[in-house]
């Protein structure tokens, strides 16, 4: 078998996406070959996400049979990197004997300068580029600040930390040299971007001649100003906003650390409607918070209807080792998670067909 072929498998979000288009470039500059087959490859790389328990079963699973595998090809190894390594790695060890290497995203380069020759092979500066749904995904800025009561991101990811502006201009004018007119920025929060600030970049990269659109994921309620929601009308950018909204309660918004109410992110919506009125707006919904009523629930139903969303991420709640809400008692029944889960789904996402 080559000892120099890998295979990547990434869990989770867009930003795993790009942070997985970093990796591949990586391991291309130190003269490794992608394949299509995990089960022929000498290296596995498993780019993780942590945001629910689910995604980390699925890591689980893959992993197990990895280990199965390697009983029959003993050179396989196994890199665990990504946001399970919030987890402490004496937790994971014990947890995933058959992962060889656990590499945090940013270790990346040292674990590629201590485990392979990369002198003959820098001068190939290679780059690939990862796309989302024909889009060419662009980081902006990485981490988060904002501690939601329910999320490891911060653990997982760090503070918030922003790439320079003409960083992000040049990337993007890299990427159109290599035929790629579309692309998606991306942030946890891309409202808190603060080189200068995000209104700025949006019109500045709206000024690049030969870029044809301009999406950004994600965008959190309290601080989508107005100087960004005029940026947002811009030719360029994309009629589509995900803003999510988690729950139409404003005891479980409170007690979720999220910094608004159901009426302000309905008056935010108004807002941002009247200035696009063709602007599509998608969310992100937990059900099933610690404590959450059936009456609490009707409220998220009402703002749902109200609002109109064009699509919904619906998760049903799951406890992070780590964050405040794990504190929390997790004291609803999963089959009525699963009740109030259909019910968004079909008011949301099913019915959107029909629209």
């Amino acid at each position: 078998m080559n000892k120099r072929t890998y295979f990547i498998k990434t869990f989770g979000c867009q930003a795993n996406l790009a942070d997985s288009e970093k990796i591949d470039s990586y391991l291309l500059s130190a003269g490794l070959t992608p394949i299509k087959e995990y089960k022929k490859a000498s290296w596995v790389i498993i780019n993780s996400c942590s945001v629910r328990q689910s995604a980390e079963n699925r890591v689980y699973g893959l992993i197990n049979n990895l280990q199965k595998l390697k009983v029959e090809n003993l050179e396989l190894k196994v890199i665990l990197t990504g946001c399970m390594l919030y987890h402490p790695i004496k937790y994971l060890k014990k947890r995933l004997p058959g992962v060889d290497y656990f590499v945090r995203t940013p270790d990346w380069p040292k674990f590629i300068e201590a485990h392979f020759d990369t002198l003959k092979y820098r001068s190939r500066n290679i780059v690939s580029v990862s796309e989302y749904k024909g889009y060419a995904l662009v980081p902006i800025m990485e981490g988060c600040n904002n501690f939601c009561s329910y999320c490891v991101v911060p653990y997982a990811r760090g503070r918030e930390q922003s790439r320079p502006m003409k960083e992000v201009i040049n990337k993007v004018k890299d990427l159109i040299k290599k035929g790629h007119y579309r692309v998606l920025l991306l942030g946890q929060n891309v409202n808190s971007y603060d080189f200068t600030s995000f209104a700025t970049l949006l019109v500045e990269l709206n000024r690049i001649k030969e870029l044809k659109k301009i999406a950004f994921l994600s965008s959190n309620p309290w601080d989508l100003t107005d100087d960004i929601i005029e940026a947002m009308a811009l030719p360029k950018v994309a009629r589509h906003l995900h803003l999510p909204v988690q729950s139409g309660d404003k005891e479980i918004l409170r007690r979720m650390n999220r910094k608004y109410t159901p009426l302000q992110y309905i008056e935010l919506v108004n807002k941002i409607r009247k200035k696009i009125p063709d602007i599509k707006i998608s969310t992100d919904i937990i059900v099933g918070f610690p404590g959450e009523t059936k009456k609490q629930f009707q409220y998220t139903i009402d703002l749902c209807q109200k609002i109109g969303f064009c699509k919904a991420f619906i998760n049903k709640y799951s406890p992070r080792p780590g964050t405040a809400a794990y504190k929390m008692e997790d004291d609803i029944p999963i089959a009525e998670k699963k009740r109030r889960w259909r019910i968004l789904d079909n008011l949301i996402n099913r019915d959107r067909v029909k629209r």
